[in-house]
């Protein structure tokens, strides 16, 4: 059986328990770097990656996959379907922006949420909302964004959490068009847009 556990933020305390069930009883257990050490106190035989291209070869047999987040939300189970992996099922996790909206206790109805975590994306979209939440990666980073939204004029706050649901969890409020010091390659931000 090939499955696709979401990890949640990354800390292991907000895996689901039906994924917990699952790391514990999988034959083989495959997941990205980061997500690999924080499982190990779980499992430690988990085989650990750099890169999806690594991923398909090792898939044999009752394994399990893990992602981090909710698999299904820019994540790695539309990788897998469009190589041909026939996944048999999929358990969602908790996304690091809903951590991140938990945190801020902020609710996110008609929120614009989309991903410039390796991908390049149109930030006008921000311009049309009230709140729009982002997952970053190290070159669309908070700063790079709130510079960007700054040039297009747009007025309002951004807040960029680092580190989610880690001991070193760090989340900063500014006005758009302020620095952002990088304290993580990973980042969620929220856009509060006072020009809508």
């Amino acid at each position: 059986m090939i499955t696709v556990s979401g990890v949640g933020p990354g800390n292991p305390k907000y895996l689901t328990l039906e994924v917990k069930e699952r790391i514990e009883k999988a034959e083989r257990v495959i997941a990205f770097k980061r997500i690999a050490s924080d499982i190990r106190e779980i499992r430690g035989d988990v085989i650990s990656i750099k890169s999806v291209t690594e991923l398909i070869p090792l898939i044999v047999g009752d394994t399990a996959i893990l992602a981090s987040g909710d698999s299904l939300f820019f994540g790695v189970t539309d990788y897998l379907i469009r190589s041909g992996v026939e996944v048999e099922e999929v358990h969602p996790g908790i996304t690091s922006y809903q951590y991140m909206m938990s945190r801020l206790k902020m609710p996110y109805n008609n929120a614009n949420i989309f991903s410039m975590h390796g991908r390049d994306a149109d930030l006008s979209s921000v311009l049309k909302y009230e709140k729009s939440i982002i997952l970053t990666d190290a070159d669309n980073t908070p700063d790079t964004i709130s510079k960007e939204l700054h040039r297009m004029g747009l007025v309002g706050k951004i807040i960029a959490g680092y580190n989610l649901s880690y001991d070193d969890e760090i989340i900063i409020e500014k006005d758009i068009g302020e620095s952002f010091n990088q304290s993580s390659i990973l980042a969620v931000v929220v856009i509060l847009n006072e020009m809508v």
